[in-house]
């Protein structure tokens, strides 16, 4: 006596519908494409949040190192540099918002006029302009 066959893939059914589709619903061509994620909102809001919550993290650690090599930093500048980071925790904090991802991205452009208070902060600016700016893309890939 011979055991019935398994499918090594228990969740796709070659008969039904693609996994992630309900059933009895077919994909039209006007519909977007979706994610695949169980809630793709919540991903992208912790990808916004991750990405200010690291750049915080990053400023903060940069003070010491900037003063030691670079020098002229001086009170106003390391204020402006853990107002900076403080601002970017709260809205981490805040990315449920819509308004939070366009001030995010306010966020980016003081940092890079942070360069006007030393060089450094200019380079932590285009790194954090640009994932930022890749962050952007992939909730707009995401959520459409």
């Amino acid at each position: 006596m011979t055991s019935p066959e398994r499918n090594p893939h228990p969740t796709e059914d070659p008969t039904g519908p693609p996994v992630g589709q309900p059933v009895g619903e077919e994909p039209t061509a006007g519909q977007p494409r979706r994610s695949g994620l169980r809630n793709p909102e919540r991903a992208v809001r912790g990808l916004g949040a991750g990405t200010l919550t690291l750049e915080a993290l990053v400023l903060l650690l940069a003070i010491q190192p900037i003063r030691v090599v670079g020098g002229d930093l001086g009170g106003a500048a390391i204020g402006a540099v853990v107002a900076l980071a403080v601002a970017a925790v709260v809205l981490a904090g805040m990315m449920r918002r819509q308004w939070a991802w366009n001030a995010g991205t306010v966020l980016q452009g003081l940092l890079l006029l942070g360069g006007l208070l030393h060089w450094s902060l200019l380079g932590l600016g285009i790194i954090f302009a640009l994932v930022w700016a890749y962050a952007l893309h992939v909730r707009r890939v995401i959520l459409g």
